[in-house]
């Protein structure tokens, strides 16, 4: 990638501008439970049922202790593409991920979060824009995926 375009990017967005998790506020822990609803167009929501927002993925339980699925996870998310942990909470199994687009490095922010019985939840969110053109929601989707080939696999 030449480094102009997010440079130049970087004169309006000055996230653009930098590389993995600088030019971002460091993540505070995320309430699921008093989640706003996500914001139409750039974000999407994958959550165990009964959350008072309805997420768009209804996510499930999986077979391994709250603890392990939670260190799995983080291993399966940074194993995707140019995504960087910003911050953990390990003690309440919640940790916060930076994505950066190929092209323009935009910043996405992906909050995940594993409930005492077994359930991931996931918030992906775009920092710059009013439309992901469903890049969250597919980010989600695959990181699940890549959970359940994890599962298998261990």
């Amino acid at each position: 990638m030449t480094a102009l375009l997010p440079r130049l990017l970087g004169l309006c967005y000055p996230a653009c501008a930098s590389d993995g998790i600088a030019g971002l506020p460091a993540p505070v822990l995320l309430d699921f439970s008093a989640l706003a609803p996500p914001r139409p167009g750039n974000s999407a929501l994958a959550a165990p049922p009964g959350l008072h927002v309805r997420p768009e993925i209804i996510s499930r339980r999986r077979e391994l202790p709250p603890r392990r699925l939670y260190d799995l996870f983080k291993t399966v998310a940074l194993a995707q593409p140019r995504t960087y942990l910003h911050a953990a909470f390990a003690e309440q199994l919640q940790a916060h991920f930076v994505v950066r687009s190929r092209r323009c490095n935009y910043p996405d922010l992906v909050a995940l979060q594993v409930t005492p019985d077994q359930m991931p939840a996931l918030y992906s969110r775009s920092v710059y824009g009013r439309s992901d053109l469903g890049v969250n929601r597919a980010r989600l989707v695959a990181w699940l995926a890549a959970l359940d080939a994890a599962l298998q696999n261990a």
